[in-house]
């Protein structure tokens, strides 16, 4: 055990010298007066702040054109480089983590991450009554790409962790507290799709009647060009011999099969089944707390431009297609793909929330009112927070921030409005990539940096030592 466990300290190791790092108190900019839409909402990192208030719609969609790839280069933290989140918050290191990707907080309070290139799972217990964590363990190991994580049943007593690895679902055991896994991991869903290619995150959320688990597997391609040609007579033949909840229409096949979709299955694996097609890649799934309904952030095609098209998130529709690879946006035809589906025209799902092009949104969690001692205010409860990991195919780099979608009753007004910037050097250099969020027992807001290898957490100012 020993060797699984990390002290407060060696947490912190390498954060010496750091405090700087905690956020001054930023004003909203006159943009936050306002909101950007149309082409004055597709700027760059350059006009990000905490505050800037931008909506996209269909109507706004642009016409195709040259694409272009400027990966960003990872470079170490600049010497005085802060975060900065709206006025009234601060943003602070929690935790050193290498590779840290998704974060599950388990009913007691633990903070679950998913270290996928590491093939391990971590547990950070915090410090009672502290912004700080006690200790580090090591909660699994050896596991393939392992990203989703699901504590089942959902409430204060769950039996088991379940995981998404690239190609299957296992579980652990697990009770509250639990800091190692009790045993080795019990093969739920052994292969989720024909190929592991590209897209490699899989997560999982439970049903609001915790019945059936949702999973998202993304596509294992740009446009399915790799998918074999088929006349939309054959097409719609296999949607027919799909396995779905309700009827299917725009199942991938091939090397796509099972890919780009919505799955949902029962607790001990069984009775796989489709709830949504053409979602080229939900990375996070949650559910949206008044409605129940699945939610997806999901990361949209290249090379059609540097803002074309948008990412988005969405409430999943059952049975609902949402235009890979045919369509984009609605009724928008991308013609790459060997097959053509007119028949899918006027049928494609507009998703409800749409970001600028090519920002990858990767994380997402729905606050919840806290009583906690870090409680944001009651205007937060029920927005939800988006980590958007940033381009690598724009000209001019975009994402690299939290920002905030508001709802109001359950629906989202359409807007989003960031939160947390600063992890841009400038056009071609980052020292930070946000992947997942997720709000702490005590109600901060905990954001992972897979570039850095950091967790970082934002409070307001009164629930900062």
């Amino acid at each position: 055990m020993a060797d699984r466990i990390v002290t407060f300290a060696a947490v912190l190791l390498g954060l010496a010298g750091s405090l700087d790092l905690a956020s001054p108190v930023l004003a909203a900019p006159d943009a936050a007066n306002g909101v950007l839409t149309g082409a004055a909402a597709m700027g760059d990192w350059t006009q990000d702040a905490p505050g800037v208030v931008r909506r996209f719609t269909v109507a706004d969609v642009p016409p195709q054109s040259q694409a272009t790839a400027l990966p960003a280069r990872l470079a170490p933290r600049p010497e005085g480089a802060q975060l900065h989140t709206l006025k009234g918050f601060s943003v602070a290191p929690f935790a050193k983590l290498p590779g840290a990707r998704q974060i599950r907080i388990a009913p007691n309070g633990d903070i679950f991450v998913a270290q996928s290139q590491n093939g391990q799972i971590s547990v950070i217990r915090a410090q009672a009554g502290s912004a700080a964590p006690e200790s580090v363990s090591t909660f699994a190991k050896g596991l393939a790409l392992p990203f989703g994580m699901a504590f089942y049943p959902a409430g204060p007593n769950p039996k088991w962790l379940y995981v998404g690895e690239v190609n299957r679902v296992v579980r652990f055991p697990y009770r509250n507290g639990d800091l190692v896994a009790s045993a080795a991991p019990q093969t739920i869903i052994p292969k989720i799709a024909p190929s592991i290619s590209d897209h490699v995150t899989r997560d999982l959320e439970i049903s609001r009647d915790g019945q059936r688990l949702y999973l998202a597997v993304g596509s294992g391609s740009n446009v399915g060009i790799e998918m074999a040609a088929k006349t939309v007579a054959e097409a719609q033949a296999w949607d027919k011999s799909r396995h779905g909840v309700g009827k299917v229409m725009g199942a991938a096949w091939g090397p796509e099969e099972n890919r780009a979709n919505i799955l949902t299955f029962k607790p001990d694996g069984s009775d796989i089944r489709i709830v949504a097609t053409g979602v080229r890649n939900c990375v996070t799934l949650r559910l949206e707390p008044k409605t129940g309904a699945p939610w997806c952030v999901v990361n949209e095609r290249d090379s059609l431009g540097d803002n074309l098209p948008f990412d988005y998130a969405t409430a999943i529709r059952t049975g609902a297609f949402y235009g890979w690879p045919w369509f984009y946006l609605g009724d928008h035809v991308d013609s790459r793909p060997k097959s053509a589906r007119p028949d899918l025209a006027g049928k494609v799902t507009v998703p409800d929330v749409m970001f600028q092009a090519h920002s990858a949104p990767l994380g997402l969690a729905f606050y919840q009112p806290s009583h906690g001692p870090a409680a944001f205010p009651t205007a937060f409860d029920d927005d939800a927070f988006v980590a958007l990991h940033g381009s690598w195919n724009r000209a001019n780099r975009t994402g690299y921030k939290i920002v905030r979608m508001t709802f109001h009753d359950g629906k989202p007004t359409g807007a989003y409005e960031d939160f947390l910037t600063g992890f841009v050097i400038d056009g071609r250099r980052v020292w930070g990539r946000p992947v997942g969020v997720a709000e702490a027992h005590d109600g901060a807001l905990l954001v992972s940096d897979d570039g850095g290898g950091m967790i970082w957490r934002i409070a307001p100012d009164a629930a900062h030592p």
